[in-house]
């Protein structure tokens, strides 16, 4: 049995299902070294970002577009923005960095979201009073 309207007409009801309406995942991140004085600037970040890509895909890979939205320098930690499409080779390659400048380094992935408002806060690390 068909729904009727209020025109005692039938309705029709189609299903939409979006996978990802986001082009863009966000993804927090922290580069943590084996010599923990050592800083980065925002380009070398970005740079040393570029060559893991290389390393991996080519230069296919090294002209991925992501974005450096915000860097911490004390903390080695940024927030990045991606195409969705490119959302797995860019976390591949920073998985499989492992050293910089002859000195053991390992990236982790803080977190990961298609919206960038859920960046700001870590339930992980809330504390209730």
């Amino acid at each position: 049995m068909r729904p009727v309207d209020k025109k005692g007409e039938s309705a029709v009801y189609q299903r939409v299902v979006l996978k990802n309406a986001s082009p863009y995942h966000y993804m927090k991140v922290c580069l943590v070294l084996e010599d923990e004085t050592t800083r980065l600037s925002a380009v070398d970040f970005k740079q040393f970002i570029i060559t893991g890509l290389k390393s991996l895909f080519g230069e296919v890979g090294a002209a991925l577009n992501f974005d450096l939205l915000k860097y911490n320098e004390e903390t080695l930690s940024a927030t990045l923005r991606v195409y969705s499409r490119g959302l797995v080779k860019l976390w591949s390659s920073l998985t499989l960095l492992g050293s910089y400048q002859n000195q053991a380094c390992a990236f982790r992935v803080l977190q990961v979201s298609p919206f960038l408002l859920a960046l700001t806060g870590n339930s992980r690390e809330l504390q209730l009073d």
